[in-house]
């Protein structure tokens, strides 16, 4: 392989290396928590935790969100993924939110893995950015993850 200079390549942003780091993190938290309800709790408690440190728009976009997916379906359990609130179908992350703030983006997103079940077609949306969590995005929120873990 040849080195070239004008290759712009340069890695992993600031934000993505931290991201990494929290994930790391996340992973040897949970591999020190004993019983899988110690675990559960633990995880609910960080995820909480992590909203409460978000800017008040996120904040509360997240506050919302959390609300929503909770109530839509109780078997997601929530956990930190990289650094976001996300949100495990047995053990797997199905859901998370993404503040803006994050990754210096202009808006928050919903965001789903491969493992939702959002199938539509060959071509469907698995991500939504967020502006605002209105008594319309709720709902649309809760039909989505309902459809997700279907």
């Amino acid at each position: 392989m040849s080195n070239t200079e004008s290759s712009t390549h340069e890695g992993f942003t600031t934000e993505e290396r931290a991201a990494m780091k929290d994930h790391a993190q996340e992973l040897k938290t949970a591999a020190r928590r004993n019983s899988r309800a110690d675990k559960a709790a633990e995880a609910e408690r960080d995820v909480l935790a992590k909203i409460a440190d978000m800017q008040d728009s996120d904040r509360i976009m997240a506050e919302r969100v959390h609300a929503v997916i909770t109530a839509s379906a109780p078997a997601l359990a929530p956990k930190l993924w990289y650094g976001m609130p996300a949100y495990a179908l047995e053990g797997k992350v199905l859901c998370f939110f993404q503040s803006a703030e994050k990754f210096k983006a202009r808006y928050a997103t919903l965001g789903f893995s491969d493992q939702a079940k959002l199938d539509e077609g060959t071509m469907w949306a698995a991500g939504f950015a967020l502006t605002e969590v209105t008594a319309e995005v709720e709902a649309r929120i809760g039909a989505l993850v309902k459809q997700a873990v279907s």
